[in-house]
């Protein structure tokens, strides 16, 4: 299993899933154009994807969604809240996650995660195949015992460091989205994520991306700051941009890697 990321950020969002089997995309935060060439930059093709996969409704995840479904006849794979959250137009197959359970396309195992966030019914995801895990954990406000319970024996995880506190209480941003940011039910900060990564098992990583980086609410030297006290024993730490997101990384069992030397 391998996955790269077309663009994190509050400008738009997807992440790429390849394993034997097939290959899908999670949320679609860019027009159908844009994630074409972006798509291209990773030697990739839409018409290769076997489906699409929504966390959430908003708008930087779910942009280029129901065009890019349309024009290559692609499922898509939702829960009912995010569903019915907004139209979406007519699409060629939905399949509805009903009550976070757990379903499998081509032999690739997919756990909904349900996550403390201001939207109607988000997901997150955990991905599994032959053996390996790789969570993608962004757009939440709290990492609840419900999301460390699920989340601690990845391989790989795709982790939100979102914004700095004080760079928030002093950005440009309304009280209103301030307090929706920082909240609960908003964002992680980056000393949320330090705190979680502090927690959990490291030597099981074999990567680390720090993905949904805010452009005006914090910087990448924050960032580092508070997490690399925690990431010395990670193999491969990266920090997802918004405009190239993350090249391919590549999952490999432990037995496959003894082979290989």
């Amino acid at each position: 299993m391998r996955f790269a990321s077309l663009g994190s950020g509050s400008k738009g969002n997807s992440t790429l899933i390849e394993w034997s089997g097939g290959a899908i995309l999670v949320d679609c935060g860019f027009s159908v154009r844009e994630t074409e060439a972006r798509l291209a930059r990773l030697q990739y093709s839409a018409s290769d994807l076997s489906a699409v996969l929504v966390t959430h409704e908003h708008g930087d995840h779910v942009k280029g969604v129901a065009a890019l479904a349309r024009r290559y006849n692609l499922p898509v794979y939702m829960t009912p809240g995010t569903y019915h959250s907004r139209d979406y137009g007519a699409l060629p197959e939905l399949n509805l996650i009903e009550n976070y359970q757990s379903f499998a396309l081509a032999q690739l195992q997919i756990e909904p995660v349900a996550v403390p966030h201001d939207a109607r019914e988000p997901a997150q995801f955990i991905f599994t195949y032959e053996g390996l895990s790789l969570g993608l954990l962004t757009d939440l406000g709290n990492i609840s015992p419900h999301v460390e319970r699920r989340y601690g024996n990845c391989q790989a995880l795709i982790l939100e460091a979102n914004h700095d506190p004080m760079m928030l209480a002093g950005g440009p941003y309304p009280p209103s989205l301030k307090q929706r940011v920082g909240g609960l039910w908003g964002h992680l900060s980056n000393q949320q994520a330090a705190g979680f990564l502090q927690r959990y098992p490291m030597q099981v990583l074999q990567h680390l991306v720090v993905a949904h980086i805010s452009q005006k609410n914090n910087s990448l030297e924050l960032v580092k700051q508070a997490l690399e006290p925690f990431v010395g024993t990670v193999a491969n730490t990266l920090y997802a941009c918004q405009d190239e997101g993350f090249d391919w990384l590549q999952l490999t069992s432990p037995v496959h890697a003894e082979a290989a030397l």
